[in-house]
């Protein structure tokens, strides 16, 4: 391009006619001609890019012809393609121009196929258009949105034309999801046309539109709510009804169906228990899709060759003259449908009772169902939420239940292959531990357990080892470090499923697990010496975090396994660390008896040296510099003879309030409550000279969302708002001091609490 294009100077209508044909070649049938016009677009400046980008778009007359269409729609693509790339500062910087460019697209009539794409690249950037920015235009957006939708409606009406309207529906479907209960006021002008739509679109080639309108329905239910959404909720229910019953009689690839099931999921979560009654209508056909067996096939080469790619098999070689096939398609409505029993018996738990034995029943054996990813991520995934259903039934039931599950569960940990699959099956493990409790794994259990999670961390010190070794290799390259790198990170992201799994075992046995646990010792020790990479570090000492705060005091015998470990690594440069040794100190304090009280002597200068330091409040370092304060806080309260309380108070009043770790910073106000109902001296400060600062802690606790009116410490905070509003000089310099948003916190806050 000319130089004349650089930001900041008028193109000439030549450079617009060259940015043009680049724009068309980026959509040329020929590789070679779309890679070069891929290299030149990329080398062009952001801010020249957008200009001609929207002249494009806006099909501006300059001295030139228009745009070709597939110039115009190319334009579109590619917007929406910087939207992506660059989102969300490029929504931020271009979000007047951009979306006021594709709603004038959207609204001419002059080519669907532009239209569509149009509306495709709306949807893209409204995806990461900051709510705020998004509000200034809903009006307008909504107001144009509406009056496409009703003149493409008569067009389907008339003719038949249907692609500007399937892509139409998913832009009104994702302006919903982003506005959520902004969009109440719009509601009752789209529901009546999008019902029309599924109503009259039955043809076999309108299956999509009917579907993706299904979608939009859904979508704009959810971001109303139920109590507007409920005018519309028997009839919306009807047709849905009515769909299911066609696509239980239709081919598995009809489009319709990955649509209907995500809408019931949707329709689901509105209605609530209200939902119940139609349950019997949708799991039954999603256990029979769940459980339907794979198209399977053992073929000659030359049969294989002669299928095509369009039959939707893929196959394996088996040596020279054979192959294994399956057939893909009915694999993905299988994970879909375990998909959405799991998201049923989560929902409904209750409702969802009758279908637990049933769903048990299909979900453990499909743990080894190697064919899908993702049908054993559901299966894994479903256990859980069976056991919770299952107790309702009482604890025989459930021990019955998870009898069957248990050892499949474990051998499923020990067997599975793919990396991310096995996290599910381990996270899930964890989270059935909790829901059954102290004594759920028998003598034989335990020992297996032991033996394969021995075997994962044995295998991720071997793992490291390796990699060093290959960095040393003559092939060692940038490409091969990433690779490393990834690998790295699979192995770190089991790591963290072994910590979820000892922190369940801990949570329910207490200390009875330790002497079990001491197998694992010395490879947990491991982890934590400083030579080892800091992610090992962090998570070992996430596991003596919880054995201290699980297990004290017994777990001071292992003190000696930690103590400089927890000290030192409250200097590391990673704050994921810092986060680790400083809550590992907290509940030392908090749990961790008598026998503590020098360790949380010695470990205040340091929490108070990570607090102190200059960049201790941005964004990378504040959950560590958080877990400090409330580390301090949890020292003040649980072992006040290991510091100077009169001397530490007034400085940790003055690190308040905690923004970002929501559970630390309940805790921290709720020893404020015990503070300020004790009335202690230097907290409420001479005169009362503190409580301004304290009325603003908060209410900055309520605007963070801190304070959950279910927690008792809501009440306690409002009684102390109360008790200064007693007088009134005092309440009046209090308020004096806030802001319109503290304000009308405190007021929600008495309101509510």
């Amino acid at each position: 391009m000319a130089a004349a294009a650089s930001v900041g100077v008028p193109a000439t209508v030549s450079e617009k006619q060259e940015f043009y044909q680049l724009l068309k070649n980026l959509i040329n049938p020929s590789c070679m001609v779309r890679r070069q016009a891929e290299e030149i677009y990329e080398n062009i400046p952001g801010l020249c890019k957008t200009t001609f980008l929207l002249d494009a778009v806006r099909n501006r007359r300059a001295g030139y012809e228009d745009p070709h269409p597939r110039v115009r729609a190319a334009a579109c693509t590619t917007l929406g393609q910087m939207a992506t790339d660059f989102a969300p500062n490029f929504q931020k910087k271009f979000h007047e121009i951009v979306i006021a460019a594709l709603l004038r697209t959207m609204e001419n009539q002059g080519n669907q196929r532009v239209q569509s794409h149009a509306a495709s690249a709306l949807i893209i950037f409204i995806e990461d258009c900051p709510k705020s920015l998004l509000v200034l235009y809903l009006d307008s957006m909504v107001k144009s949105l509406h009056s496409i939708l009703v003149i493409k409606l008569q067009e389907l009406i008339r003719n038949g034309t249907k692609l500007a309207l399937e892509q139409l529906v998913t832009t009104i479907a994702s302006v919903a999801d982003t506005m959520e209960e902004k969009f109440v006021p719009y509601y009752d002008i789209f529901m009546p046309s999008l019902k029309h739509i599924v109503e009259i679109a039955v043809q076999k080639e309108l299956k999509l539109l009917r579907g993706k309108t299904i979608e939009c329905i859904s979508h704009v239910g959810l971001a109303v709510g139920k109590e507007k959404f409920m005018q519309d909720a028997s009839n919306v229910m009807q047709l849905l009804l009515k769909t299911q019953s066609d696509l239980n009689n239709m081919e598995d690839d009809d489009p319709q169906t990955s649509y209907m099931v995500s809408a019931w999921a949707r329709m689901c979560k509105i209605l609530g228990k209200d939902f119940q009654q139609y349950l019997p209508l949708v799991v039954e056909p999603l256990i029979k899709t769940a459980s339907a067996k794979p198209d399977v096939a053992l073929l000659d080469t030359q049969d294989v060759e002669n299928m095509s790619d369009d039959d939707g098999w893929q196959f394996v070689n088996l040596g020279d003259q054979q192959s294994f096939g399956i057939k893909t398609s009915g694999l993905e409505a299988k994970a879909t449908a375990c998909q959405m029993l799991v998201y049923y018996a989560k929902e409904l738990r209750e409702g969802f009772v009758e279908y637990t034995e049933q769903v048990v029943k299909l979900m453990v054996p499909l743990l080894k169902f190697y064919f899908h990813d993702n049908v054993r991520v559901a299966a894994a995934e479903s256990m859980p939420c069976l056991l919770e259903c299952a107790k309702i039934h009482g604890p025989e039931y459930l021990a019955q239940m998870w009898q069957f599950i248990c050892d499949p569960l474990i051998k499923a940990i020990g067997t599975e292959p793919d990396t991310d699959v096995l996290s599910e099956i381990m996270n899930s493990f964890a989270k059935s531990i909790e829901v059954m409790g102290d004594g759920c794994l028998n003598d034989e259990h335990l020992e297996e357990l032991g033996g394969i999670l021995k075997a994962k961390l044995e295998g991720h010190f071997k793992n490291q080892e390796l990699r060093q070794v290959k960095r040393q290799e003559e092939n060692y390259d940038q490409q091969v470090e990433m690779s490393l790198q990834d690998e790295d990170e699979c192995d770190v992201y089991i790591l963290t499923k072994v910590s979820d799994i000892l922190h369940s075992l801990f949570s329910t046995y207490k200390e009875k697990i330790l002497p079990w646990f001491e197998q694992l010792l010395p490879l947990i020790v491991n982890l934590i010496c400083s030579s080892r990479p800091w992610p090992d570090r962090q998570w070992g000492l996430c596991i003596f975090d919880d054995i201290i705060e699980h297990c004290s005091p017994t777990s001071f015998k292992y003190v000696e396994y930690f103590r400089w470990p927890m000290l030192l690594n409250m200097r590391d440069n990673n704050p994921e660390v810092r986060q680790a040794a400083a809550y590992g100190l907290g509940v030392m304090a908090q749990f961790g008896g008598d026998d503590y009280r020098s360790l949380c002597s010695e470990a205040v200068p340091l929490l108070v040296k990570v607090i102190k330091c200059a960049n201790s409040k941005t964004k990378k370092n504040v959950i560590a510099t958080e877990n400090c304060i409330s580390a301090i806080g949890k020292i003040l309260k649980f072992k006040p003879n290991c510091v100077n309380v009169d001397e530490v108070l007034p400085h940790w009043l003055s690190w308040l309030p905690l923004h970002e770790d929501k559970e630390e910073a309940i805790q921290t106000l709720s020893f404020l409550c015990d503070l300020i109902e004790s009335n202690h001296p230097v907290v409420i400060g001479p005169n009362n000279s503190n409580l301004p600062k304290i009325i603003s802690i908060i209410a900055e606790g309520k605007i963070n969302e801190t304070i959950n009116y279910e927690d008792p410490c809501a009440k306690r905070l409002a009684n102390v708002v109360r008790q200064v509003q007693t007088s009134e000089e005092l309440w009046l310099e209090c308020i004096s001091q806030l802001d319109n948003e503290q304000r009308e916190a405190l007021q929600e806050l008495l309101n509510f609490a």
